[in-house]
């Protein structure tokens, strides 16, 4: 997965280190082209694997609840993380989205509440997490580099993640490196447990999101250009990664789970036996959002 652009698109996000928590404004009137802006960001804010994730749905103009379907497999996928994803959607009573909502038995699922804050309030009464460290005030020297992968060590060690280890600690060198050469502010790191997974996220104070480029493209002599070459590593090594505005900054963040072992097939004398075609455990592809704008984001993969 790569750093995606922020959303324009009657839509905008915002994400909280200290909480892990995603918030998600929603403007403008539903329809086709809103639905797959929406059913993306969905994706990228599910695949960080947050804590919980805030809708509010006050801007949004869809009198005839047409953004119904999306709400209710955003909240059937969430479900499915280990531990789930807690949704919320704030949207008023009175709608007859939140009607068509509760008839359909999405509060099963989902979370309803007439006010922004009434939401925040909810994910702010819940007990501390036990499954997530923090490491504060990271200087932008070449040091902490070293300090905040010898950290990620150390949280692998606590919870009996071996396997991922190495992985973990070349990519937290990449994210920190990566702050040092071009946000060059201070930085801090947090490491979550995740199910049988570790995210490892780096906030700065620097707002322009990380780019993928290529480094044999043409240097367009602009400093964006350069920007995201470290990230290449991340890339490879984790098994999703995206960044994201924040109030102070941004966060860039990775995923990393264990990698599945794949046995050789077996042989029978000096020639391999033909075998019959296995279907594969892969993410099910994103449907075509139909005219009315529902769409399905994808269940998360199974570590």
């Amino acid at each position: 997965m790569r750093a995606d652009p922020p959303y324009e698109l009657g839509l905008s996000v915002v994400g909280d280190v200290d909480t892990a928590v995603v918030e998600m404004r929603i403007h403008g009137r539903w329809s086709r082209r809103l639905a797959l802006t929406v059913h993306l960001a969905m994706r990228s804010c599910l695949a960080e694997h947050p804590s919980a994730v805030i809708i509010d749905l006050h801007d949004l103009s869809d009198p005839e609840a047409a953004s119904t379907a999306m709400w209710l497999a955003a909240s059937r996928a969430a479900s499915l993380f280990q531990p789930p994803v807690q949704l919320l959607l704030s949207v008023p009573p009175t709608w007859q989205l939140a009607s068509h909502l509760r008839r359909l038995g999405a509060v099963r699922h989902v979370s309803l509440y007439a006010t922004t804050k009434q939401a925040r309030d909810a994910v702010a009464d819940r007990p501390p997490a036990m499954d997530r460290l923090h490491l504060n005030r990271l200087r932008p020297e070449a040091a902490s580099a070293d300090v905040a992968a010898d950290a990620v060590a150390v949280a692998c060690a606590a919870w009996d993640l071996p396997d991922l280890t190495n992985r973990s600690r070349q990519i937290t060198r990449e994210l920190v490196a990566n702050a040092i050469a071009h946000a060059g502010t201070d930085m801090s790191l947090t490491m979550s447990l995740r199910g049988s997974g570790l995210h490892l996220a780096v906030h700065d104070g620097d707002q322009r999101l990380p780019c993928l480029l290529d480094p044999g493209a043409p240097d367009p002599g602009i400093v964006l250009a350069r920007r995201g070459w470290q990230l290449r590593t991340v890339q490879s090594q984790a098994s999703a990664w995206g960044a994201m505005p924040t109030r102070e900054g941004k966060v860039v963040w990775a995923m990393v789970r264990p990698r599945r072992h794949v046995p050789p097939p077996p042989c029978s004398g000096p020639a391999m036996r033909p075998r019959a075609a296995e279907p594969t455990d892969s993410r099910p592809a994103m449907p075509p959002a139909s005219d009315r704008g529902s769409a399905t984001p994808d269940a998360p993969s199974r570590p």
